[in-house]
């Protein structure tokens, strides 16, 4: 299976498990940047880590906080190997653009409908740094 992504911010390609995302999450108050844990009690994701996966994101629950928690995941090293959003998030993206000014290795994020993200669901999914994205 394979399919082709915009990409919305250059990085790494990543490759990891699949986590595809019921509902959409805030960053702020709903991933622990210290663990990379999905820490919002009420998400059906509650107590998935983000660490190493490729992350699926049928949406985004904004805050303007959401771009220091995915820095503070990168810096901690409990970054996801590939973000994939539904629609681009000018506020969450910046954490990564942030990430790739001060020099450290950032993942990879690219576009690619909601609607297409859960047949990626118990795969190991690879990104490409082209938004080329493949699974096995």
């Amino acid at each position: 299976m394979s399919s082709q992504a915009k990409v919305l911010v250059p990085g790494q390609a990543g490759c990891g498990p699949a986590l595809v995302f019921e509902a959409p999450i805030s960053f702020w108050g709903g991933i622990d940047p210290a663990t990379g844990r999905v820490s919002d009690v009420r998400h059906p994701q509650c107590g998935e880590c983000i660490s190493g996966k490729v992350i699926f994101l049928p949406g985004t629950i904004g805050s303007s906080s959401a771009s220091a928690v995915l820095l503070e995941l990168v810096h901690a090293g409990h970054a996801p190997a590939a973000v994939v959003l539904d629609a681009p998030d000018a506020i969450l993206l910046l954490g990564l653009l942030v990430a790739r000014e001060m020099g450290w290795p950032t993942p990879v994020a690219v576009q690619m409908a909601a609607a297409e993200q859960p047949a990626f669901a118990s795969r190991i999914v690879t990104v490409a740094a082209d938004g080329r994205i493949s699974a096995r």
